[in-house]
């Protein structure tokens, strides 16, 4: 059998692609840079157990990052409203379209439009593609059993330890990261990638080389990047967290230096009349 990453690719019917607990710029660059690959292709999903936050917005595609699992089943529920209100729920088919009608009790109020909460769960996905981490604590999820049918492939830059009977595939390999060895694999398997792509890979790239001054960089993550660059991805400036701060300590250093500044000149109004006035000196006659 082959178990290329494009055979993989190819035969699975619904993918779904996870992140570590703890991610990184570059696991995500790398996961959603695989997103926008299959998602012309295949009926594809991303999902992150922890809501991406501001250093992640850079990153194009972030928003479809899903905190959910799966898509299989709707649910819909209500929100501060009494299950012992309803008195029945029925449905009909009109002209084709699904109708669910929720009657509540004699004397009660239906739940308003504001109380309806809707939601996603249970995984149809066929192939669950894990990103980076180091061991199986990274995906806490996997310990669901609608995983045991489907089929687990890993992409990271070293072995995922697990200590639990999943059968995982792995596509590890040394790499300056994750994003690095995630263009090698999509450019291996005929897919194209698009200046979106190329954008994220870029970004993935340079935050986990250091800007190229990790160890772990080689020729080829140089080879990878420019080409990156020649397929119209662009370096996109990296948002620092500390950027408020720093401006903070400016505005401060700026307000200070003008106290010291107003003060001398304080200091130079008060100065005696007597101190500007000519003065004159009897010197010593030497013989």
């Amino acid at each position: 059998m082959d178990n290329s990453f494009k055979n993989l690719i190819d035969s699975a019917s619904e993918v779904l692609i996870l992140l570590p607990s703890e991610s990184f710029v570059d696991q995500v660059s790398a996961g959603l840079s695989l997103y926008l690959t299959l998602r012309p292709l295949k009926n594809v999903s991303i999902s992150s157990l922890n809501p991406m936050t501001a250093e992640f917005s850079r990153l194009i595609g972030v928003d479809k990052i899903g905190t959910e699992v799966g898509s299989k089943n709707l649910t819909i529920k209500f929100t501060n409203y009494q299950a012992e209100d309803v008195d029945k729920v029925s449905y009909d088919i009109e002209n084709g379209q699904f109708k669910l009608t929720v009657s509540p009790k004699s004397g009660l109020n239906s739940p308003t439009k504001e109380q309806i909460d809707i939601s996603y769960s249970g995984v149809g996905a066929d192939t669950v593609i894990l990103i980076g981490g180091e061991n199986e604590t990274s995906f806490p999820i996997l310990s669901n059993p609608e995983f045991k049918d489907a089929k687990i492939i890993h992409i990271g830059i070293r072995f995922l330890e697990v200590t639990s009977d999943l059968q995982i595939l792995s596509f590890a390999s040394p790499a300056s990261g994750v994003s690095e060895l995630m263009a090698n694999l999509i450019k291996e398997s005929g897919l194209s990638i698009d200046p979106d792509i190329a954008t994220n890979l870029l970004s993935g790239i340079e935050d986990s080389s250091k800007n190229f001054q990790g160890s772990d960089v080689t020729a080829l993550t140089f080879e990878i990047f420019a080409e990156l660059l020649k397929l119209g991805g662009i370096r996109m400036p990296k948002i620092l967290s500390s950027d408020t701060n720093v401006r903070s300590q400016q505005v401060k250093q700026v307000e200070k230096t003008t106290k010291v500044e107003e003060q001398k000149e304080e200091e130079v109004e008060e100065i005696p009349q007597s101190w500007t006035e000519p003065k004159v000196y009897t010197g010593t006659s030497v013989s």
